[in-house]
């Protein structure tokens, strides 16, 4: 896998100046880890954007080079405007070789469960990424499940059911759901149908709330 390289330069500029940074194409960031100081830096809006589509999210490694020295990193945060979703600032996390990491990962599906091709169920989806653990040199992309393994209603695969390559941990809840295969909408809605004749049911309190409301409006 070609090796992702991103240029940044050290950031003197901090605080509400930063905007002025952001208008000149300049993205502010800061690269932190273990075994060294923080330090405020900028990379260039475009190059990054680049860089962080082909690292899909801070699933692989880049390696950042900053005024001539070179930090394995990966992207940890990405802090986003809520309406334009522009960049506003990166978090970078410096890593060494040696040493363990932990990182949210994607879960890809692939194949067809058979039951849902016989129409016999519907799937629910659960944890869309789970946290893992390895070298720096182990790190995956994501973690691949065959819903082939699907072949009957209630079927479910849950986080430890989850095939990993060797030196992969994964430490999310091995509880958690990935996915299940649960009867049709209509079939649940029929099963769980309420009698014909439904009971008076007294709601305690809502009165006293819809007063409550009335004279707050008044």
């Amino acid at each position: 896998m070609a090796e992702l390289v991103l240029n940044a330069r050290p950031r003197k500029i901090t605080g509400k100046q930063v905007k002025a940074l952001r208008r000149q194409g300049w993205i502010p960031a800061v690269l932190y880890g273990r075994h060294i100081q923080p330090r405020t830096i900028q990379v260039e809006g475009k190059e990054f954007q680049r860089v962080m589509a082909l690292a899909r999210g801070g699933t692989r490694l880049i390696t950042l080079q900053v005024d001539g020295e070179t930090h394995l990193a990966l992207i940890r945060e990405v802090q986003r405007e809520p309406i334009r979703r522009e960049i506003l600032h990166v978090d970078f996390q410096a890593v060494e070789l040696t040493e363990k990491i932990r990182v949210e990962v994607p879960v890809v599906f692939v194949g067809a469960s058979p039951a849902v091709e016989r129409g016999e169920g519907i799937l629910v989806h659960g944890l869309t990424h789970v946290e893992i653990e390895c070298l720096p040199k182990d790190l995956i992309e994501a973690i691949t499940v065959d819903l082939g393994r699907l072949d009957r209603v209630d079927a479910a695969i849950y986080v430890r059911d989850l095939q990993v390559p060797p030196g992969i941990m994964v430490v999310s809840d091995p509880d958690e759901l990935i996915v299940l295969v649960t009867a049709p909408a209509a079939e649940v809605l029929e099963e769980a149908a309420l009698p014909a004749e439904m009971p008076e049911v007294e709601v305690i309190g809502r009165g006293k709330k819809v007063e409550e409301e009335e004279e707050e409006e008044g």
